[in-house]
Order: C-alpha cells, then sequence, then structure tokens
C-alpha cells in the first residue's frame, strides 16, 4: 500500500501542508483544536514520519530570507536597497549563503511569508527592514524561533538584534547646517509617517528646529517616490511662506523636488536650497550636485548579514551601531536670497 504523506493529511484535514506541519511538530501557527484534529487523522492513516525527511528538515537551508512591503517598482529606482541587497551580498556568498529576496504587497501577506519560510525550512534566518512601532513581525519572528536581525532603532527591536545608527545626529547637522548658512524656514518632505525611523528624524528635525529658535517647520509624509517628492515640493513653495530651504528623506525625491522647483521658476540654490539623505550617483550627476547625507550603505547591509548569520551558527549577537550619515555639501546648497517678501521670494 502507498505510504500515507502530509499531503493526505491535509486534504482530510481541509488544511494546508504547512499547516500540517507546523502540527506534527508542535510548532506555533496553528490553534490546539486543529492540532488535535490533524494529529487524530495522522494516527487514523496510520502516518509515520520519514527518517531521511526529517534529517533533511533538520538540515540548514544556507540561505537567508529578506521581505520588503513595498512596490516592487521601488526597487528599480530606489539605490538604497540595491546598495543594501548588495552589502548583504557580499557578505553571504563569501559564507556560501544565498539571498532569498520576497516583495510582499501588504503587511499580513509579509508576515505570512516568514510563516511559509520557517515552516518550510527556506531560510536559515531573516533580515527585517522598515521597523515600525509595536511592530507585529518582531512577535511572529519571535514566536517562530527564526533568527533575525532588524535594520532600526533597537527601542523597537524587541528582543531581536538590531543594526542601527543614529538619524538624529545627522538631522542635527544638517539643520544646523543650513541655519548657518542663513535659512530661518527649512521643511522637510519625508518618508512613510508609519515608520520607526521616519518618526525619529521627524522629531529630531522639530527639535533641532526649535533649539535653533527656527519655530514649527513644515513637515510633509510621502511614499518615497519622485511623484510624491514633486507633489510636496508645488505644495511647500505655494504656500503662503514658503521654505528657502529642504531636506528630503531620499535623492529620488530630492531630484523631483529641485525638478518642481525649477517648472516653478525658482532657482536652485539662490531661492532654494536641497537637501537629500542618502547620496547616491544620482545626486551627483545632476545639475547642480546635491548636498547630501552619505553613509556605507553597502557596509550597513555587510554587518546585518554577519550579525544574522552569528545568531544562525549558535552565538550571541548585540545590538551594533553603524556610524551616523555625514552631510556632504554641494551645488545644492547656498545662503538664502538677501531679502525676501512675506511669500518667501525675492522681490
Amino acid at each position: 500500500m502507498k505510504r500515507p504523506t502530509i499531503a493526505d493529511i491535509a486534504r482530510r484535514a481541509g488544511v494546508s501542508k504547512v499547516a500540517v506541519s507546523y502540527a506534527l511538530n508542535d510548532r506555533p501557527g496553528v490553534s490546539a483544536a486543529k492540532r488535535a484534529v490533524i494529529k487524530a487523522i495522522a494516527e487514523e492513516i496510520g502516518w509515520r514520519p520519514n527518517s531521511a525527511a526529517r534529517a533533511l528538515s533538520r538540515a540548514r537551508a544556507h540561505s537567508v530570507g529578506l521581505t520588503l512591503c513595498r512596490p516592487a517598482r521601488i526597487l528599480g529606482v530606489e539605490p538604497f536597497f540595491m546598495e543594501l541587497i548588495s552589502g548583504i551580498e557580499t557578505e553571504l556568498s563569501g559564507r556560501s549563503y544565498a539571498l532569498m529576496l520576497q516583495v510582499a504587497s501588504t503587511p499580513e501577506g509579509e508576515l505570512e511569508v516568514y510563516r511559509r519560510w520557517s515552516g518550510e525550512g527556506r531560510v536559515d534566518g531573516v533580515i527585517l527592514v522598515d521597523l515600525r512601532f509595536t511592530d507585529p513581525r518582531v512577535a511572529v519572528l519571535a514566536q517562530l524561533g527564526l533568527p533575525a536581525v532588524v535594520i532600526g532603532h533597537p527601542s523597537e527591536s524587541g528582543p531581536l538584534a538590531a543594526v542601527w545608527s543614529d538619524d538624529a545626529a545627522a538631522v542635527r547637522e544638517t539643520v544646523e547646517y543650513l541655519a548657518a548658512l542663513g535659512h530661518r524656514r527649512i521643511a522637510r518632505v519625508a518618508g512613510l509617517p508609519e515608520l520607526v525611523h521616519t518618526v525619529l528624524r521627524d522629531r529630531a528635525f522639530t527639535a533641532a528646529c526649535a533649539e535653533l529658535g527656527l519655530g514649527t517647520p513644515a513637515v510633509m509624509h510621502t511614499d518615497y517616490t519622485g511623484a510624491e517628492g514633486a507633489r510636496a515640493t508645488r505644495r511647500l513653495v505655494s504656500a503662503p511662506t514658503r521654505p528657502t530651504a529642504i531636506v528630503y528623506d531620499n535623492d529620488i525625491m530630492a531630484v523631483a523636488g529641485m525638478s518642481a522647483a525649477l517648472e516653478l521658476r525658482l532657482d536652485v540654490p539662490g531661492d532654494l536650497s536641497i537637501v537629500a539623505w542618502d547620496d547616491s550617483p544620482l545626486s551627483q550627476v545632476v545639475r547642480p550636485a546635491l548636498s547630501a547625507l552619505t553613509r556605507d550603505i553597502p557596509a550597513y547591509g555587510a554587518r546585518a548579514a554577519r550579525t544574522l548569520l552569528s545568531l544562525i551558527a549558535g552565538e550571541q549577537a548585540a545590538d551594533a551601531e553603524d556610524p551616523a550619515a555625514r552631510l556632504v555639501p554641494r551645488g545644492s546648497t547656498a545662503p538664502p536670497p538677501p531679502t525676501a517678501d512675506t511669500r518667501g521670494r525675492p522681490p
């Protein structure tokens, strides 16, 4: 007779093979009632674990997972992720590990990816990006027992190891530089408002402006795309009192913001200074070249990969702080116009 399989149990129980695997191996992910039903069916049909398959399941996959809950098109235009992945790959390839990349359309879909990877033994660990406050992924990964490293602030990483840098220090340096040039109205075009690093940058930006007597600055949140960066710029420079300097959360938005300003016949940097977060070749080839906050993003990814590989090997791994981004002034920043009317435009 044919040997009973997990697929047979799944059909009888009306669940997926992954759910059967969780139940038979006493792993979290199925209810107690469903676990009892699955085990009863397994006993009834005479299912027994395959020793060869079990030995294989205990072997390492020699792969690491990275899931991005962003539109797939972002990968083609966002230099940050490409540089981060290059750093991760450099470290993994030297250890004969592969990177499994998955794009999820929703946060719930991302959680399901982690559960599937864990249940099927697809990866030995994961790198988590775009940390949120009270992030459900932290609890799920801890429950699954899957080694994980968070690229984000340790205040929200829970029991997971974090690789991070001090964004507040970089924000202060930028605001102080623009204020030293004479700017009194500085705005910020930020990323997604639910992300921890966005909120921390917002707070640091508002605090730095207050400390320097610049008042409450305008902050606009976007989805990191060029279209949103341009839209935010148009709204800011059309305000009754427009800013004389804008700091953007990525280079794509900064370049789009520069184009929008030029369309409105504002000179960069004569009428409007622009700073981009995260330097890239794009920041340097546009004219004028963008002043930018620069950091070694590939090294950032490599450190996250090293930390994760240590956890996979059963070693302890502490939070690791990378150097903060530093400002590189270029042609897109200059002192504001000597005089301006109430709209912030030269008379």
